[in-house]
């Protein structure tokens, strides 16, 4: 895509990436792929927001050069270190050496550390104000959202909050980046939802300190690192960012999240019978079969709903691995305060169910019960499973 017009003099610059299988090295994007968001200001001072990543440096200098020569480049404002916003950092001062860094201090710090950059860096911090001539730089500072050294930077002129990770999502921008032009403004939400949880959840209460600190700011744009550019409706993907935030903690709708594995198809087969008792309650379910979805993808449900239903064979003398790995991802993203109940087979001892309940204390979620039988589903547990899943929808639905 060719640079694009935000608001007088400033631009959109970025990049798709449509090779990258894992973002972080670690969450799929083959199929959605991400952008990788820059900004340019042309003023009487000319600077750039944010870069990109290494892979796409060519593409990135491009589209500098179209609205300038990239050697007339003043300022570089870094409003975070990580590698996907900085890869390009070391290529662009080599093309205009007398750009100057704009960054907070602990971002300086990482600077040397990553690209062994330690000259010609400004330091900044909070409501410090750069001038460029017509439009006014005001940093905002936002640590860890999601690292220590991230801060915003806010255009007062336009309006404009260069938001960082910050209200970002997933998937390439295919010819418009702005929300009132999206073709499917509904699939982007669903991947900002995804970032969010796989990106930003981890870093909640920091991120609901951003959003209350930006109350103060009039914004007209939220442009972010990665996703969607909101100009028609900014507030909402704020509005959304917080009522994501607060539901790592705080239980959110009724509904509930079936997380299992089977090795042999009992548990499997006795997930239908539940499944069958949960239905007739008229609740939400999403069911995941750990086996085969990444938990990228099931900690956006997790986020969604107040309950999760584990379903689990005991393995050897653990809880079977996949299922462990998920309750790891949850943990490891702050995800509290849920109501689950457990299910598995067994062959000769039920050790999951144990490991389960160590598991739900460490979480601090609500073990509210267990169905866990010995080889396979009999006629007489087939009942009791179209039970226990009753039972489960009914307590989560008594708790609104």
């Amino acid at each position: 895509m060719k640079p694009v017009l935000l608001r007088p003099d400033i631009y959109w610059i970025g990049v798709n990436d449509r090779t990258t299988d894992l973002f972080e090295g670690l969450w799929p994007i083959r199929k959605e792929g991400i952008s990788y968001n820059a900004y340019l200001i042309n003023d009487e001072k000319k600077a750039i927001i944010d870069l990109s990543k290494e892979l796409t440096t060519s593409d990135f200098i491009e589209h500098i050069n179209e609205i300038f020569p990239v050697s007339s480049l003043d300022y570089i404002i870094i409003n975070h270190v990580e590698p996907d916003h900085t890869g390009a950092v070391l290529h662009l001062l080599e093309l205009a050496p007398n750009a100057k860094i704009i960054c907070s201090k602990k971002a300086g710090l990482m600077l040397t550390a990553f690209y062994g950059i330690q000259d010609n860096i400004e330091i900044v911090h909070g409501q410090d104000v750069l001038d460029l001539g017509v439009h006014k730089l005001q940093f905002v500072s936002t640590p860890f959202v999601h690292w220590p050294e991230t801060m915003m930077t806010y255009e007062t002129t336009e309006q404009i909050l260069f938001s960082c990770d910050a209200f970002g999502g997933y998937g390439t921008l295919d010819g418009s980046i702005f929300d009132d032009h999206s073709s499917d403004l509904r699939w982007f939400k669903q991947e900002a939802l995804r970032y969010f949880s796989n990106i930003v959840s981890g870093v909640s209460t920091p991120t609901l300190k951003a959003i209350n600190k930006l109350a103060d700011y009039p914004i007209s744009i939220v442009a972010p690192s990665h996703g969607l550019v909101w100009r028609e409706n900014p507030g909402e993907i704020i509005d959304l960012y917080k009522k994501w935030s607060e539901a790592t903690s705080t239980p959110p709708a009724a509904g509930v999240t079936v997380i299992y594995g089977t090795m042999y198809g009992n548990t499997g087969k006795m997930l239908d019978f539940i499944i069958q008792g949960l239905s007739g309650q008229n609740i939400p379910i999403e069911i995941f079969d750990v086996r085969y979805i990444h938990p990228s993808y099931i900690l956006s449900s997790l986020l969604k709903y107040n309950g999760v239903l584990v379903g689990a064979p005991t393995y050897e003398k653990s809880i079977f691995p996949p299922i462990k790995n998920m309750l790891g991802y949850a943990k490891l993203k702050g995800i509290e305060n849920r109501k689950t109940a457990f299910f598995g087979s067994y062959g000769w001892a039920g050790v999951a169910k144990r490991q389960f309940e160590q598991e739900t204390l460490e979480m601090n979620w609500e073990l509210l019960d267990i169905l866990d039988f010995n080889g396979r589903p009999q006629t007489v547990g087939i009942q009791n499973g179209v039970e226990f899943g009753e039972r489960f929808a009914q307590q989560l639905l008594s708790a609104f």
